[in-house]
């Protein structure tokens, strides 16, 4: 039987008697307070405020449209009622904008952390990142993560001079990392930003030390996984991944909507008017009791691992090798500088042109853009990286019979109407 959790008595009056005085939430982020490397651009006005230009950069910028074909656990499924990574974000907003709102956060820093936390995401989701991190890793020596790719997306290729609170939250969205108690760690400055991404390329862990820097990042961060816990699930029975029961009927609920409901108002119920997010123990165990049963039922089945082992996998191997000769033969007719670099270099030239400074040293205290140098003298592992994670999977699938149209591996979507 369906259960759903209400606010308690007492606290929907506390909030209500707050929002009747117009009383503030004393650690919300200000907009006023927002950090960019360039200082001098993008300054906040009535109708279009600090983080809601953080949200219409991430929105306009050429990437967001590929969350369209994007894994996000179900891979090569024609199935238009199946999550993807567009939806996925999406959901993430929502829970993430329910439980800032009635803590008294700020909503629009929430949102802009929500779309653009998976913006750098790999195709065929965390199996596809996992293996070109390990790629990445086996030819140069630094790891691959979504997370701070996602940045890189956002702050390098793209210099969208977006703000150091959304992007700090973006870089610690970290889903697979679940806690009981959330409290941010302040700091303001980008040379701090740049080295925690900086670890990250240099340990394969380094994402799990991550803390975001503000409470809107730290809720971004847990609703990151009450929105897939139960829709995972609820996927997964759509498409018969798992029998139709569910897996536990613990005290957060068995549905998707039993979860995020019940999650958000006991994280509310325990973290109103503190400088930090928590929740009780007994919800703490069941979520991440809930993930681990995701884990072993659905992320790592034997049916969901095949296709990747027989074909997928080998593919990135060979995508990866041919992408790295082309960038290290700096071919200009090859794949790579035909589709990916000189896409890049147009989708970015008007950010050159309207900032002509941006190779000068900042001044005392202040950032600078990203963009200091021609996109192709990066590294050639980097522009092999941000080239296949900015596949969609269609796109993957096509690139790789494109370079190799005689090989012998290949996928098969399943179908609308399988047998």
């Amino acid at each position: 039987m369906a259960h759903y959790l209400s606010l308690s008595p007492e606290l929907t009056e506390r909030i209500e008697n707050d929002r009747k005085a117009g009383l503030r939430n004393p650690y919300a982020f200000s907009d006023a307070d927002s950090v960019r490397r360039d200082p001098a651009h993008d300054h906040a006005t009535l109708w279009r405020p600090a983080f809601v230009r953080d949200i219409e950069k991430i929105m306009h910028v050429p990437f967001y449209s590929r969350y369209m074909d994007k894994t996000q656990v179900f891979s090569l499924v024609k199935n238009d009622d199946v999550c993807r990574r567009a939806l996925h974000v999406q959901l993430v907003s929502r829970v993430a904008r329910n439980i800032g709102s009635l803590l008294g956060l700020n909503v629009d820093l929430i949102e802009a952390i929500s779309l653009g936390h998976d913006i750098g995401h790999t195709p065929f989701g965390h199996a596809g990142e996992k293996k070109l991190s390990e790629l990445y890793h086996a030819s140069c020596g630094r790891y691959f993560n979504h997370n701070i790719h996602s940045a890189r997306v956002l702050d390098e290729i793209f210099p969208l001079n977006l703000s150091l609170q959304t992007l700090d939250g973006i870089i610690c969205h970290n889903g697979e990392m679940e806690a009981k108690h959330y409290e941010p760690e302040a700091y303001a400055d980008f040379a701090t930003f740049d080295s925690k991404m900086e670890s990250c390329y240099l340990d394969e862990k380094g994402g799990a030390k991550l803390v975001p820097n503000t409470l809107e990042g730290c809720v971004m961060r847990i609703s990151d996984i009450i929105a897939y816990i139960g829709k995972d699930r609820q996927d997964a029975l759509r498409l018969g991944f798992i029998e139709d029961t569910p897996f536990t009927d613990g005290i957060i609920g068995s549905t998707n909507a039993e979860i995020i409901n019940n999650m958000i108002v006991n994280i509310v119920e325990n973290s109103y008017g503190k400088p930090y997010l928590q929740m009780d123990d007994e919800y703490f165990e069941a979520l991440s009791s809930a993930k681990k049963e995701n884990y072993e039922k659905i992320y790592k089945s034997e049916k969901m691992l095949k296709v990747f082992n027989d074909a997928i996998n080998p593919m990135f191997e060979m995508m990866f090798e041919e992408l790295l000769k082309q960038a290290r033969e700096h071919d200009e007719n090859s794949v790579l500088y035909k589709h990916h670099i000189r896409y890049i270099e147009e989708q970015t030239a008007p950010y050159a042109d309207n900032a002509k400074d941006r190779n000068d040293p900042p001044a005392e205290g202040k950032g600078k853009i990203r963009r200091n140098k021609i996109y192709r003298e990066n590294a050639p592992e980097d522009l092999v990286v941000d080239y296949i994670a900015g596949m969609t999977d269609d796109y993957f699938v096509d690139c790789f019979h494109k370079l190799f149209p005689n090989s012998k591996y290949s996928v098969e979507y399943q179908g609308y109407f399988k047998a």
